[in-house]
């Protein structure tokens, strides 16, 4: 049975899953580095991909009306030949695009995540995040922003995510990053980035269901579903925040907040 104080490191890490996964200041950068603060010994991504299917659920539950307006308007584009839902069709298109490249990068790397889960390379992938955040904060136009997302955008977008799985690196900041390179408006992007994160983490959820259930390695299974249940709660609190609050100005403050982050956990690998 596990103790009071062993749930609620579970419970807190849910919590910051929930909160990470949202922002542009990397989930699994986070998680890694308060498993080191905490002392829980999590290996592989069974853990990570656990609690990435509860966001998936708060992100569906979210986008649900979007969702099925993607669905429906397909639908009609295929099989009734509505011409008038071709913009629906072709953005589905676009997001699946943008998704391709982290899907193969995932696949190529996923057993080789664990060498990079160490606080050197947890640290670095930071301070890299957040020299981009800043990059694109100082070199931002408001102004000229575009809300539609084109092809080449997706595919751009599309690169820019593949880095995201190494730890430390934010799947969302990657995409915003991509985004604005290309001058899409952050409002634009954010949905955008959010929709991506449903369609890959679909496979990502399958996975993790069928990591708990033939891990050879024992898990706290008490501790996994408190997790799953406070990302759950987060990520939706969280992004409904950031759909209403977030704007281009903030990326200074993540941008300095993560590189930050990833300097004290660069100094910290060569102490501890």
């Amino acid at each position: 049975m596990s103790n009071f104080i062993e749930l609620l490191k579970y419970i807190f890490l849910g919590i910051v899953q929930g909160i990470t996964e949202i922002l542009p200041i990397s989930s699994s950068g986070h998680l890694v580095l308060f498993q080191h603060i905490l002392g829980l010994k999590l290996p592989g991504l069974g853990f990570e991909m656990f609690t990435n299917m509860a966001s998936l659920i708060a992100m569906v539950i979210y986008f649900r009306k979007d969702l099925w307006a993607l669905f429906t308007d397909n639908l009609q584009f295929i099989f009734k030949k509505d011409t008038t839902k071709k913009p629906a069709f072709d953005y589905a298109l676009k997001l699946l695009i943008a998704v391709i490249p982290i899907g193969i990068s995932g696949l190529l790397f996923k057993d080789y995540m664990d060498e990079f889960k160490s606080l050197l390379a947890v640290g670095i992938a930071l301070m890299v995040t957040g020299m981009f955040l800043l990059y694109i904060y100082k070199n931002r136009n408001v102004s000229d922003a575009k809300s539609d997302i084109s092809f080449v955008d997706a595919i751009t977008i599309g690169l820019f995510q593949a880095i995201a799985i190494l730890p430390g690196v934010s799947r969302s900041g990657s995409t915003i990053i991509g985004g604005l390179f290309r001058r899409v408006s952050l409002k634009a992007l954010l949905r955008f980035s959010f929709l991506c994160y449903i369609i890959v983490s679909i496979p990502t959820s399958i996975l993790a269901i069928i990591d708990v259930t033939q891990t050879s390695v024992e898990i706290d299974l008490v501790g996994y579903i408190l997790a799953f249940i406070a990302t759950l709660f987060t990520t939706y609190i969280t992004a409904n925040l950031v759909m209403k609050k977030l704007k281009t100005s903030h990326l200074l403050y993540f941008g300095i907040y993560v590189l930050t982050v990833g300097l004290i956990a660069l100094v910290s690998s060569f102490i501890f």
